[in-house]
């Protein structure tokens, strides 16, 4: 599971790319209570070092937080010793009846599943809407196509204190996928310290996943910020209801939550 986000990416992608999160977070906070869920269970789903989890908990939900990282999760325990975290695929893990899941930060478009597809992500949308209760909801967001235009790479860098991390973009269009080729610097005690990752993206058309999750039960809604904080282009956020009415099937296995 440690392939990815490993100790120094995460250390920098906590310190240098908070941002996302911290400036998401009042917008979703606001659905949330548009939604009337004000308090129970949110599964966050991609929680990486749980900066999005922490706003959760300081407005009174209990939060689950599931990621693929070990080391971002090692964060995240520490800065929200008062959730529960699992190191666990996205796609594969059980989530329990809860009042929302959250997916911030364009965790649903990575591929670091081997098995992680179209279908996968359809059956994702499945078993969230069988685990949300009558009008939960679902807040996620993805990356769209046409992020790097075609035979060309974009590379860029960000620095930080004791650190900095080069970043090359490219977009295969018959694959549908992007690809980021990571090299970043960290300094531990008096040397810097070289590591190298490669994330693989892939790339939805936002009308096509909002059909996809329809056929499914949501109701769904798409929008381009979370309350004042605005996307960048080619990022989409979808609100996905259940609507209410709609029974929910709880596992006994689940029964802890529902107790919460």
């Amino acid at each position: 599971m440690n392939k990815w986000y490993k100790e120094d990416l995460a250390f920098i992608h906590d310190d240098g790319f908070r941002d996302f999160a911290l400036k998401s977070a009042p917008g979703i906070l606001e659905i949330l209570a548009e939604n009337k869920i004000h308090d129970g269970l949110v599964v966050d789903l991609g929680c990486g070092s749980g900066l999005w989890a922490q706003e959760l908990t300081k407005a009174d939900y209990h939060v689950l937080g599931v990621d693929i990282s070990e080391d971002m999760l090692n964060i995240a325990r520490t800065r929200v010793p008062n959730a529960e975290f699992r190191i666990d695929s996205l796609f594969k893990t059980n989530i329990p009846p809860c009042n929302a899941v959250t997916s911030i930060g364009e965790c649903l478009n990575y591929l670091f599943d081997p098995n992680s597809d179209r279908q996968t992500l359809v059956q994702l949308f499945h078993r969230v809407y069988n685990a949300l209760t009558p009008g939960g909801v679902f807040i996620f967001d993805i990356l769209e196509k046409g992020q790097v235009a075609q035979g060309t790479t974009i590379k860029g860098f960000t620095q930080g204190k004791d650190w900095v991390v080069l970043v090359e973009k490219e977009e295969d269009q018959e694959q549908i996928t992007l690809t980021r080729r990571i090299t970043s610097f960290r300094k531990v005690g008096e040397h810097y310290r070289r590591s190298d990752e490669v994330h693989h993206v892939r790339l939805y058309e936002a009308t096509a996943i909002a059909n996809e999750l329809s056929g499914v039960g949501f109701q769904v809604e798409t929008t381009h910020s979370y309350g004042q904080f605005l996307l960048s282009k080619g990022h989409v956020a979808f609100i996905a209801r259940k609507p209410v009415g709609v029974a929910v099937k709880m596992s006994s296995k689940a029964l802890h939550w529902a107790k919460i």
